[in-house]
């Protein structure tokens, strides 16, 4: 445990930023994986909405420094491919 009053505070900070981190990434995760499920079912407008949701949050994730920003594109553009897929197909 550190002894000097600004060392206590960057532990303390530090602890509560990687709680707020690790719950935005989770949030983050579950709406990818959502937006992915509604890809592969035959709903075009569900997984439309979802595809939205996953990208805004992508997006918010990008400014807050959580996901690099090639691996947040890269993520847009494969639910994007698979969603055109979708609506093509229908």
């Amino acid at each position: 445990m550190p002894n000097i009053k600004s060392a206590i505070k960057r532990t303390k900070t530090n602890e509560a930023r990687r709680l707020r981190n690790a719950s935005q990434k989770s949030a983050l995760r579950t709406a990818v994986k959502l937006a992915d499920q509604a890809v592969v079912g035959t709903d075009v407008a569900a997984a439309k909405a979802a595809l939205v949701a996953a990208q805004k949050k992508l997006d918010k994730a990008v400014t807050k420094g959580l996901v690099h920003k090639n691996a947040a594109a890269r993520k847009k553009s494969r639910l994007a491919k698979k969603l055109n897929a979708l609506s093509a197909q229908a």
